[in-house]
């Protein structure tokens, strides 16, 4: 019996069968270091997880939406008075997720 991979996947069939996914898989993980599209792991045992890492979530949020809070446009990080965030502000949460509803 002979395996082939067949004619690629078009890119909007593509699109629709992530669509159930979430949206900040679209992003690489900072923290497991899993792969754009790809589920994110435990760094000890390899285990896929069925949500993202917090850190993915955040830099999802960060590249696409603006901040409401303190006013940065998208991949920019977020801010507190001129110092630097490690995460979002949570209104940039909420506008990211309506900006990919």
């Amino acid at each position: 019996m002979t395996l082939h991979a067949g004619a690629p996947m078009p890119a909007e069939l593509r699109h629709q069968m992530r669509a159930k996914q979430r949206p900040a898989r679209s992003v690489p993980c900072p923290h497991c270091g899993a792969a754009a599209h790809r589920p994110c792991v435990l760094r000890t045992t390899g285990r896929q997880l069925p949500q993202p890492h917090p850190q993915r979530v955040s830099e999802w949020a960060r590249t696409v939406a603006c901040c409401p809070d303190c006013q940065v446009e998208p991949t920019t990080p977020c801010h507190d008075e001129g110092r630097a965030r490690t995460t979002v502000h949570n209104r940039r949460y909420q506008e990211a997720e309506a900006t990919a509803a």
